[in-house]
């Protein structure tokens, strides 16, 4: 028997055998994605390249327990992309004991990932490797604009315009297709699902006729809206005085306001590129007497971001960039602490 995490799977799925969905049964094909452009432009070069009707699972960037709200049964086929396979690990055991059959993409901290049959793994925690990346991977860089668009909105620059090199792109090309990713990625700061402009699920569903990105960009207005949005929320979070400063970088305590929770994540990429050597903890009040916290590591470096987020409890996130979900206010102190040993 395998034993990872509390959850149990029987010897007879454990192996390495690549993915196959069960074949005599009606297969239901569910896909779970961070609604992220990250998650977005995954979960777009994939059914670009392999065309499917399944049930779609998702929500604000910073839902990522979402494989849990997948019904455990052997019929399921299951596609994971953008979400921490170790917040994740108890509900894909449950799918793996009943026989269910999952493939996993994805660049944050994951723990133990468990061999079995059933699950194919696509895993890179790499600083300058976000899911769109490991999907361009996977299937030779066939939809490459899509893995840029999302490099860029995973703030990971350099590495998309990597990607970009090796395609015909001109300069303002490549303009186009940053503020799209950056466009994607801003949609998804929220919450609750009550306050996006569009739910990640339905813009999947905008996005998924177009094989090229530019079309997008061409045709869906509600892009236009995101866009003029995130401009006035960036002019209005250049006001904030710093809270904390250090060496090693700068905390930010936005007010309580609806601009100040979707800002928090696009205003520390712009700061993160504005000084590459520094790290940025953007804070803003969460409504239960605490904190979300969105931290970006030094550009330069991309790394320490997750280990300094997974110290606290509702913590997480990748090398480049984590999160903490409830920062109580009375760990404020203990949290600039190790903001400050971490860079």
């Amino acid at each position: 028997m395998l034993q990872t995490a509390g959850v149990v799977l029987p010897d007879a799925v454990c192996g390495q055998v690549l993915l196959t969905c069960p074949k005599g049964l009606a297969v239901q094909y569910f896909d779970v994605f961070n609604g992220d452009a990250d998650g977005l432009c995954a979960l777009q070069q994939l059914r670009l390249a392999e065309p499917r009707q399944a049930t779609l699972v998702t929500g604000v960037k910073r839902d990522i327990a979402l494989l849990q709200r997948v019904p455990p049964t052997p019929d399921a086929c299951v596609t994971v992309l953008d979400l921490s396979l170790d917040t994740n690990w108890i509900a894909l055991g449950a799918l793996l004991q009943c026989g269910a059959r999952v493939e996993y993409f994805d660049h944050h901290f994951a723990g133990d990932i468990p061999v079995c049959a059933g699950l194919s793994s696509h895993v890179d925690t790499a600083g300058h490797v976000c899911t769109s990346v490991l999907v361009d991977r996977h299937l030779g860089g066939v939809h490459r604009r899509w893995a840029v668009v999302g490099a860029f909105g995973d703030n990971l620059e350099q590495t998309a315009r990597q990607l970009g090199a090796s395609l015909p792109l001109d300069a303002r090309q490549t303009d186009l297709l940053r503020e799209l990713g950056e466009c994607l990625n801003y949609n998804a700061y929220a919450d609750s699902e009550a306050d996006l402009m569009i739910h990640p699920a339905a813009l999947h569903r905008l996005l998924q006729p177009h094989a090229d990105p530019f079309g997008v960009i061409d045709s869906e207005p509600v892009l236009r809206r995101i866009r003029d949005t995130r401009r006035d929320d960036l002019a209005l979070a250049q006001g904030v005085r710093a809270y904390a400063t250090a060496p090693c970088g700068t905390v930010f305590i936005l007010p309580d306001e609806a601009w100040s929770r979707r800002v928090r994540g696009a205003w520390g990429n712009r700061l993160a590129h504005a000084s590459p050597g520094q790290a940025h903890a953007i804070l803003a009040p969460n409504g239960h007497g605490g904190y979300v916290v969105s931290v970006r590591a030094p550009v330069a470096s991309l790394r320490g971001a997750d280990h300094l987020c997974r110290a606290f409890p509702t913590g997480g996130g990748r090398a480049a960039a984590g999160g903490i979900n409830h920062l109580p206010q009375q760990r404020l102190r203990d949290f600039i602490r190790a903001f400050e040993h971490a860079f």
